[in-house]
């Protein structure tokens, strides 16, 4: 099994196929007005840490494409993509290589 490191913990997670492991970055507290929001009210993050990455997706010749994002790359997904788990009190979003819309580069 792939290990990978979030957060001071080591956690056991190997995503299948095309799938990546993804910790999502907290959602602001504040607007640009500096107003506090409550949890209700914050929207649901878009931007994560990669956590871990499956092998790539198997393809017609059977041979895997490689996978473009890597461990450690800091990512823009959709609201609304992937299946949130929950792993040692710690949560996380599954997603697929597709519905990953960006790499953030500093």
């Amino acid at each position: 099994m792939a290990t990978a490191t979030a957060t001071k913990k080591k956690i056991k997670f190997r995503p299948m196929d095309d799938r990546v492991l993804v910790e999502p970055l907290e959602a602001e507290e504040r607007t640009a007005g500096g107003i506090v929001l409550p949890d209700t009210a914050r929207e649901k993050p878009q931007r994560g840490v990669v956590i871990s990455t499956g092998p790539g997706k198997l393809l017609d010749s059977g041979k895997r494409a490689t996978m473009d994002v890597k461990t450690g790359d800091e990512i823009v997904y959709g609201k609304y993509s992937g299946t949130e788990i929950e792993y040692a009190s710690d949560k996380y979003v599954v997603l697929r290589e597709g519905d990953i819309l960006a790499v953030v580069q500093s």
